[in-house]
């Protein structure tokens, strides 16, 4: 590369110029030369996002210590809250948002309820904001518990304008698990209704204890049927999933037939909540309906049916690049390396590369082990004029616990393994401890982006 960044012409480079592709033998395999065996990065992505196969010999350097997994880092995303279980609980900053809106909109209802309340019903209703959200929270939990109960890592629940979402990064192995997964969390919101209820009926009608859990009672009921709802994203559709899943044993058929539903759950909604209101179905008299009301009550069909419609997208979208991971291999992607000591010259370690047709460098000590990974975006930095002056263990990054990446390893575990130690480049090892090169970030990108490109 020049010093803008952009690949240089072969034959326009002069004698330390950037490692370029190496030279393919007759039957389309690599030349053999010094160094390890891997594919180049500028190899057009294969059909599921990855660059192809390439066939060659183990490495050919000393043994490396064979990758332990990093301990996953948590996520941003909000205030962190706790760790129940071991699960970081955000809330993001949207929450306050709804927080202040049903704070404002359940004082109204106080008002009318409970008039001789005056302005200490925002502080009551702030309390039920808070209550009610802490509700979602053990919707979440109950997700999260099965989750972990099926060896399944979840990142984090988050809460916010919405709800709350439970990220389980891993898919279920069987529909009947799947199906146990999405149903504990209108379980759950089920159960707390009826605990509400019961504490309703426990204590005298027209207070705010009973005006509190009557409240609490009948909003759980609502989270509890609307997440049971037969379309994705909701609970309900996830179900919806696991039966089809179960009848065709194709989980992706399972996957497209919820989503499509609910795709039509949020037209529903679109149409049917601002006509049952219109008709006084929901309660309340026509009359007593003015157009302020009608307004808000369109605004929220409208939001609902887009966050169905976008959400039941998404989950199509992700099953199809699921589908598609697994032939992102850390194999497939990784660049051709070769070793150099510390103090070798930027200018002759990129000579050797090119000669060797590699693209990558690895810091190695005395005794060949390797040290240090030497990074791309650095030497981009250094014009060439300046480069037999510069040392390729100066551009270089330590390796650290996580950066030692199996070369078998693929689809969702690579991404996973890679999020948990964020870096620009990785050294590639064979499960003898061998060196196979590096694998570059840029290139997972690329090839984690060309899967998505073809999901759409």
């Amino acid at each position: 590369m020049d010093e803008s960044g952009k690949p240089q012409d072969p034959q326009e480079s002069g004698p330390d110029r950037p490692p370029q592709p190496p030279e393919r033998t007759p039957d389309g395999h690599r030349a053999p030369s010094q160094g390890t065996q891997v594919t180049p990065d500028t190899q057009d992505p294969g059909p599921d996002g990855t660059a192809p196969e390439t066939p060659g010999p183990q490495g050919t350097g000393p043994q490396t210590p064979a990758p332990k997994p990093a301990a996953p880092k948590a996520p941003g995303g909000g205030i962190l809250m706790g760790r129940p279980f071991g699960v970081p609980v955000y809330v993001a900053p949207s929450w306050f948002l709804v927080a202040a809106l049903i704070t404002w909109v359940f004082g109204g209802q106080l008002e009318r309820v409970l008039p001789e309340l005056g302005a200490a019903r925002y502080l009551v209703s702030l309390f039920f904001a808070v209550a009610f959200y802490a509700s979602v929270l053990i919707h979440e939990l109950a997700h999260t518990v099965a989750a972990l109960r099926f060896k399944l890592p979840v990142r984090r629940i988050q809460l916010q304008f919405f709800g709350g979402v439970s990220e389980i990064e891993k898919e279920t192995e069987s529909p009947g698990r799947e199906f146990v997964l999405a149903f504990v969390g209108p379980l759950l919101s089920l159960v707390l209704a009826g605990v509400f209820y019961v504490g309703m009926r426990l204590v005298e009608p027209g207070t705010v204890p009973g005006v509190l859990l009557a409240g609490l009672m009948i909003s759980n009921l609502i989270v509890a049927v609307f997440n049971l709802l037969p379309g994705l994203p909701l609970d309900g559709g996830r179900m919806l999933r696991a039966v089809v899943w179960k009848l065709t044993g194709k989980p992706m058929t399972g996957t497209v037939a919820a989503a499509w539903v609910g795709r039509a759950l949020a037209v529903t909604v679109l149409i049917g909540l601002p006509l049952l209101t219109h008709t006084g179905a929901l309660g309340r008299a026509p009359e007593e309906i003015g157009g302020a009301d009608s307004l808000t009550d369109a605004l929220l069909a409208a939001i609902l049916a887009a966050i169905i419609w976008t959400g039941a997208g998404n989950s199509l979208r992700m099953a199809r690049l699921r589908e598609r991971l697994p032939g992102l291999t850390a194999r497939t992607l990784t660049r051709r390396a070769i070793p150099v000591e510390h103090d070798t010259p930027l200018s002759e370690a990129l000579r050797r590369a090119n000669d060797a047709g590699a693209r990558a460098l690895v810091v190695v000590d005395r005794q060949g082990f390797p040290t240090a990974l030497v990074r791309e975006a650095a030497i981009v930095g250094i014009p060439e004029h300046r480069r037999p002056w510069v040392a390729a263990g100066t551009l270089a990054q330590d390796l650290k616990d996580g950066m030692r990446v199996a070369a078998e390893l693929a689809g969702e575990d690579l991404l996973e393994y890679l999020r948990a130690t964020p870096a620009t480049e990785y050294l590639v090892v064979e499960p003898t401890g061998e060196i196979y090169g590096v694998l570059s970030t840029a290139d997972v990108e690329r090839a984690f982006v060309a899967a998505m490109a073809r999901t759409s």
